[in-house]
């Protein structure tokens, strides 16, 4: 997350990074057994074990992105996001806040990005998995996919890596379901997960805290109306696009952390 936006920003036609319901964490060492509460590494394997063997599922979230203004002063944009997922290869996701209205598709063979408030859309060739589509975001695009690194197959490593110390800090409650609540700290950020006690263990909360920038802006997802048994039409993760929609072929990263789409000259 950039550590200043102006308010001017806020009011251009873009694309907030990380429509999909994490910063993306940077890989390195990891930390050694030592520093981290076993309860806490059990905990966050159980949980990812236990998404990557869904068939599929279905979730909604309330996200908040931090972001600090020229002025010092902290603000909190609010949006709404919904992601269903089949796997190896499926997904479909939608954000929507003040800022963008943006869906993504992927079919297993095309990735696309569609902004509905401005009718624009760009599509990629990228053949393979769900964990493929994430890694082309990142790579080919330069996007970060908030909360990314919870719907890989293996997310256990991608959210591990880096990580200095873990704490298992006992259970609590999120929107009146009792979890588990989990602090980490990496070299960059340090992130906290809250994950529904019992035979399921679902995510339900996820924070990413950049300490290093200043104000320490947060990214911070509730999820909510989880499915693991979702009904999903046919034609769910295929792009139809919309009458007057304009297809683009060019996507850059503004240096403030959104994006801009850019018709083909």
């Amino acid at each position: 997350m950039p550590a200043e936006r102006s308010n001017h920003t806020l009011r251009r036609t873009t694309v907030v990074v990380g429509m999909i319901a994490g910063l993306g964490l940077a890989f390195g060492s990891p930390a050694t057994a030592a520093e981290i509460d076993p309860d806490a590494s059990r905990i966050v394997r159980e949980m990812t074990e236990y998404l990557s063997k869904l068939p599929a599922f279905s979730v909604r979230g309330d996200v908040d992105d931090e972001l600090i203004d020229l002025d010092g002063q902290k603000l909190q944009i609010s949006s709404s996001s919904s992601l269903v997922v089949e796997r190896p290869a499926h997904f479909y996701a939608h954000r929507q806040g003040p800022v963008a209205d943006l869906e993504a598709f992927f079919d297993g063979s095309t990735l696309t990005l569609h902004g509905k408030r401005i009718e624009a859309y760009m599509q990629l060739d990228i053949s393979g998995t769900i964990d493929t589509a994430i890694t082309g975001l990142r790579s080919e695009l330069g996007l970060g996919v908030p909360a990314g690194d919870l719907f890989y197959a293996d997310a256990y490593e991608g959210l591990m890596t880096d990580v200095t110390s873990g704490t298992y800090m006992g259970t609590a409650y999120v929107g009146g379901t009792e979890v588990h609540h989990l602090a980490f700290r990496a070299k960059k950020v340090d992130w906290q997960l809250w994950v529904k006690t019992g035979a399921q263990p679902l995510p339900m909360k996820y924070v990413i805290t950049s300490k290093w920038l200043t104000g320490a802006p947060a990214y911070s997802v509730r999820f909510q109306d989880w499915s693991t048994t979702p009904k999903i039409s046919a034609s769910q993760f295929k792009f139809a696009p919309p009458k007057g929609a304009t297809k683009v072929d060019a996507i850059s990263v503004h240096e403030l952390g959104t994006l801009s789409i850019e018709e083909a000259r």
